[in-house]
């Protein structure tokens, strides 16, 4: 579909990938934006003046339907818990395939059929790298990408039987300004509070694909604008990997630092934790967006967006 001068809903819009996406259809299509977002994770300041702002609980039918409205082209749907070390697992299940069918729900509901989700790379599991978008079978290791795995199912039935056009990304990691409680800010503030010595999580040698946030919402919306088909999945990611040791070089360096290492222990940070992940972006490249930058340009980018805010 054409985003030129669309009506878009994003829910989550005040997260980091939600808040740069509001901005990014503004600014690059002149879109008329909405953000629907709760506002227990993500933050109203990081949402570009001109959106509209609706504060909802998207667990809240009524809230769905409130922000869902007949006027709207498009809904993307980026509004989850996105923690794969969450301590609630029944929480983050039930609540994020909650969100999505009273979205698919409300949207039925008011006739709008455009949907964009964001889903993740945990739907694979521990899969062959780089693993494409038709590997089978899909199974997750963590409750998080069950949960994906889950409304991806809710989603599809939505383009194969209720007459929806949906746009599926299978996210590797994405850094960027804002973020928190992921590696890259979490080195930072280590290593604001002890110069001297960096915990690393696991033994180091996970290894995984990043992709910084302003790429990752400029190939989301490639994707709505070019791929037709009523379910089209798409794995976001760039064509590198970069290692947990490696990027606490990277923070290190950015910040001028020589720290001692020490690792907990294991192959994988937490339980769930996928150690090595690199997606195939090749059915991507087909359609005409390549990732700009390597997995450690991304990774650098994003340490100095993050100094830049927490120094």
């Amino acid at each position: 579909m054409d985003l030129t001068g669309a009506a878009a809903l994003v829910t989550g819009g005040g997260g980091l990938i939600g808040s740069h996406l509001a901005g990014h259809l503004q600014s690059a299509f002149g879109a008329d934006v909405r953000v629907a977002d709760d506002f227990s994770k993500g933050e109203r300041g990081r949402i570009p003046d001109g959106v509209d702002v609706i504060e909802a609980d998207l667990t809240d039918g009524a809230a769905a339907a409130e922000a869902v409205t007949a006027d709207l082209d498009v809904v993307f749907h980026l509004a989850a818990y996105t923690d794969t070390n969450f301590d609630d697992d029944r929480r983050l299940f039930e609540e994020n395939t909650e969100m999505t069918y009273n979205v698919l729900e409300a949207m039925d509901d008011a006739g709008v059929t455009n949907l964009a989700f964001t889903s993740s790379s945990t739907v694979y599991g521990e899969a062959p790298r780089p693993t494409p978008e038709d590997y089978a079978p899909l199974e997750p290791i963590s409750i998080y990408g069950s949960s994906k795995l889950a409304d991806e199912a809710l989603i599809s039935t939505y383009a194969k039987s209720y007459g929806f056009t949906a746009w599926v990304y299978r996210f590797a990691n994405i850094v960027g300004p804002y973020q928190r409680g992921n590696v890259v800010p979490d080195f930072i503030q280590k290593l604001q509070a002890d110069p001297g010595e960096l915990e690393i999580l696991g033994d180091g040698r996970q290894e995984k694909s990043y992709l910084h946030v302003t790429d990752c919402v400029d190939a989301m919306c490639h994707v709505v604008e070019h791929a037709d088909r009523d379910l089209n999945t798409y794995n976001l990611g760039s064509r590198t990997t970069t290692s947990v040791t490696r990027i606490a070089d990277i923070v290190s360096e950015e910040m001028d630092l020589d720290p001692e290492y020490s690792y907990t222990g294991g192959d994988r940070g937490w339980t769930g934790d996928v150690p090595k992940m690199r997606l195939s972006v090749e059915k991507l490249a087909a359609l005409g967006w390549e990732p700009p930058a390597s997995s450690d340009e991304a990774v650098r980018r994003a340490t100095r967006d993050l100094l830049a805010e927490l120094t």
